[in-house]
């Protein structure tokens, strides 16, 4: 396994910054995330093909906690934020998630296995398989 460590800065889109560095990794982990947000964009648990609830939420928030799997196919990622008071929200991370100061990431990048997305109609959504 290999690293990718960077650092994305005030205004970048979290999600979006991530994705453009998977379109060379073939399979990797999301290892560490730190950082803050202007706000949360978090699809809640209980998400079906036809049922996602997306909630947009205000910040600030600092990022508490983050993992997923990242690939050039479609990454999936889960993060926890904590407001000013200490209260935290977590879910599935969508699109439109601005930085406030940095975002710190480092990816753990596997060479030897591809992560694919295929549908599953059991779930409705693609789903993680590897080679």
């Amino acid at each position: 396994m290999r690293q990718l460590t960077f650092r994305l800065k005030p205004n970048q889109l979290l999600k979006e910054e991530i994705e453009k560095r998977a379109q060379d990794i073939r399979a990797g982990v999301l290892l560490a995330i730190v950082g803050s947000l202007e706000n949360a964009n978090l699809r809640m648990a209980g998400a079906t093909s036809g049922n996602q609830v997306v909630k947009n939420f205000k910040g600030p928030f600092e990022i508490v906690a983050g993992t997923g799997t990242i690939s050039q196919d479609g990454c999936h990622i889960h993060i926890s934020v904590s407001d000013k008071e200490g209260k935290v929200i977590g879910g599935h991370l969508k699109d439109g998630c601005k930085i406030i100061t940095t975002a710190e990431i480092v990816l753990g990048v596997f060479d030897d296995v591809s992560y694919k997305r295929v549908y599953d109609k059991d779930t409705g959504f693609k789903e993680l398989t590897s080679e």
